[in-house]
């Protein structure tokens, strides 16, 4: 086994699992002395370093439910998280880094939380149950933490503890370990609460798939408060003995790259805008074009990889055994998944077969007890040992997801149209939410979506329904150009025109920058359509 298992390249930091083991039990320890019980629900926000790989494991060790918060979370966002969480604990970095931004001070944050920072006593009248807010200093000395007297030092805690194993602690396997705040595709994010069960076993499913073993070196740029980092990244490299390096604090491509080139990695994670990001910067000659011999496999997730993106991972990186996960935060998170040696076009049409010890069915999305046959599309539903116990205090929402069967099997339905063929592929044609009813006939985003990214002139493409007096609902199409290339709404329309047929074409083009995303990558698709009702109002997108 490597001693190098985690990985830290901007606080030039490693960790050898027994470091990793001994450092957690030091802080284990250290939290204890404040206060965190089993069961405590403790918030996290820190970026990927040393310091949440630490607190990942003390967390666990002790039964504390782990709460990763998004860093980019402003002041009322925390304060909602963590009232509704009751919890009792806060680890936050005293800055906040974001991709392509300068570091955000969180003084600000916490003077909103805690008034008087300078306390002998922490009160939050925001949040009553909040105990302890815990500091890690991440500013190389930008800011000063001395005269914060109202929390305490992240390295307090665990400088004179001994790093001996903890005493047992009475865990049970099928209790909360994990709380996950849901992307928020559809609106307000939802607590998924997860078990040592739910995302031990299925990092190790995860790992396996990619057959990784303890000489596979993992970059992982997706965050570490998301399931990509935390489970796709933690569970699957940890079950296997691999390592897993944090390039940054906050996704950088030419970090990331870097990382790959020194560490001399075998694997690399990501969703397609990280892929894409890399790929430009390679181009542009900034990053040499070696150091990727030994890549070999990673993920994509996140949502669905366009063919020309999957053939240049293949050329550029040597990505040839990358694999495609699909899941979500409600299925802890990996439901499906392809193999390393899947054909590329089963790696890019479908998202894989079934991961071990789980089971799927499509469902009529208005009669869910009718299970739709081979080939037919409908709603996901998946059950297995990876369905979350259901959403923190919010039975009627739970509800709506998790059905019992006849038997009392538990399914979870994903709200994702999909299709399951002969061979057991799992294909996802969208959200059953997101389909557009126009005139009665029924348009999937995704097809639009494949179609557009075919033109060499397009970079990024997001397909909504826009409302519409005659048919309902019209295709609306957000576009980001590639950069230096010209293309016109007239040609966009054209397109599709050519390749699919004329109800799909787009009515209104939109020409965006970018798009709003959850923490995996996801386009928020509802604030598009908020978006594109706001346009038409001021007559956009009929060029």
């Amino acid at each position: 086994m490597a001693l190098q298992n985690v990985i830290s390249r901007h606080q030039q930091t490693t960790l050898s699992y027994h470091d990793l083991d001994t450092r957690s039990n030091a802080l284990a320890r250290g939290l204890q002395e404040r206060g965190v019980r089993k069961g405590d629900r403790v918030a996290v926000s820190l970026g990927n370093n040393i310091e949440f790989a630490v607190t990942t494991y003390a967390l666990f060790k002790l039964g504390a439910i782990l709460v990763p918060l998004n860093p980019a979370f402003n002041s009322q966002q925390v304060v909602a998280a963590l009232a509704h969480l009751s919890a009792s604990h806060l680890i936050i970095g005293l800055e906040t880094n974001l991709p392509f931004k300068d570091p955000r001070s969180n003084i600000s944050l916490l003077t909103h939380l805690v008034p008087n920072l300078r306390g002998r006593a922490l009160e939050s009248e925001l949040v009553p149950s909040l105990k302890q807010v815990i500091i890690v200093d991440n500013t190389n000395g930008r800011i000063d933490p001395t005269p914060l007297s109202a929390f305490t030092q992240f390295p307090s805690l665990s400088t004179t503890q001994p790093t001996s194993s903890l005493p047992p602690q009475s865990l049970l396997n099928s209790e909360i370990v994990n709380m996950q705040f849901t992307s928020g595709t559809t609106g307000l994010p939802k607590a998924a609460a997860l078990t040592h069960y739910n995302i031990l076993n299925n990092g190790f499913s995860i790992g396996a798939r990619m057959l990784l073993t303890p000489s596979d070196i993992v970059v992982c740029p997706p965050p570490l408060f998301h399931c990509f980092g935390c489970i796709l990244g933690y569970m699957a490299t940890a079950t296997h003995g691999s390592a897993i390096v944090f390039p940054s604090e906050s996704f950088s491509p030419t970090a990331t790259l870097l990382a790959v080139q020194e560490t001399r990695a075998t694997a690399l994670y990501g969703v397609p805008t990280m892929f894409l990001a890399e790929l430009d910067l390679l181009a542009t000659g900034k990053v040499p074009r070696k150091g990727f011999d030994r890549l070999r496999t990673g993920i994509a997730a996140g949502s669905s990889i366009p063919a020309e993106l999957m053939r240049k991972l293949h050329r550029e990186l040597g990505l040839t055994q990358l694999t495609i996960c699909y899941g979500m935060t409600e299925t802890s998170p990996v439901s499906a998944m392809t193999t390393t040696d899947d054909p590329i076009a089963k790696r890019i049409e479908t998202v894989g077969k079934l991961l071990p010890h789980v089971s799927a069915k499509v469902v009529d999305p208005g009669d869910r007890s009718r299970v739709l046959g081979v080939g037919e599309k409908g709603e996901l539903a998946v059950a297995g040992y990876l369905v979350m116990k259901g959403y923190w205090e919010d039975p009627e929402r739970t509800a709506e997801v998790l059905v019992p069967d006849e038997e009392g099997r538990v399914w979870c339905h994903t709200g994702d149209e999909a299709s399951i063929d002969a061979e057991g592929y799992v294909k996802i044609t969208g959200r059953i939410k997101d389909v557009i009813i126009r005139g009665g006939e029924n348009i999937h985003p995704l097809e639009v979506e494949s179609c557009l990214l075919g033109m060499e002139e397009v970079y990024e493409v997001s397909v909504v329904g826009v409302p519409d007096e005659r048919y309902g609902e019209v295709v609306g199409a957000f576009v980001v150009r590639r950069a230096e290339r010209e293309v016109s709404a007239k040609e966009i329309r054209e397109w599709v025109r050519e390749k699919l047929s004329g109800h799909l074409v787009p009515k209104y083009v939109f020409w965006v920058e970018g798009y709003p995303k959850t923490a995996s990558g996801k386009i928020q698709k509802f604030k598009l359509r908020e978006m594109a009702v706001e346009w038409v109002r001021e007559g956009k997108g009929l060029e």
